[in-house]
């Protein structure tokens, strides 16, 4: 995984790259990661240049973005959605957590105060518990700073990375 160019970027986005970039490289068996705003938009992810390649069947690998962060937005967007108005059903308050365990690896969700959310797959022997505290604190340094202004220029910084590696 390679992180996004950050240059250009407020120091409150390129805080965010070097959170992600750390979480990544922090905790073994991470293969995708993704944060997703409220309304289900990828704004900032792991792999941003595998995105617009696989779209275009470049990796070597079936066409379409399967197992890269544009896979894992949308599956984190509509699990989270799930949990959400399962919570309300059940009168269970706030999601604070999902996890899927797979036979072939382990998909976390966590919430972000502002109703962003934080997506992890990782790989099947990844150390569940590690992953965990890793994304608690991720989400706990994140949740503060992401404001609408803040996602609306993470948004436009990962368009403009993955348009810039389509060439």
């Amino acid at each position: 995984m390679t992180a996004p160019s950050t240059f250009g970027l407020s120091n409150e986005a390129r805080n965010l790259h070097w959170l992600l970039t750390n979480l990544v490289e922090e905790v073994p068996g991470l293969l995708s990661v993704a944060v997703v705003s409220s309304d289900g938009l990828l704004l900032l992810s792991s792999d941003p240049w595998r995105n617009a390649q696989a779209r275009e069947g470049r990796t070597g690998g079936p066409a379409g973005p399967r197992g890269s962060a544009a896979d894992l937005a949308t599956i984190v967007s509509g699990i989270g959605s799930l949990t959400i108005g399962a919570a309300k059903l059940m009168d269970g308050g706030g999601v604070k957590q999902t996890m899927v365990a797979m036979e072939q690896g382990s998909l976390f969700i966590m919430s972000i105060s502002d109703g962003s959310l934080l997506g992890v797959h990782g790989s099947p022997d990844c150390d569940m518990s590690v992953v965990a505290y890793h994304m608690a604190l991720f989400v706990g340094r994140a949740g503060h700073v992401l404001t609408p202004e803040l996602r609306s220029e993470l948004r436009k910084s990962l368009e403009a990375d993955t348009a810039g590696s389509a060439r």
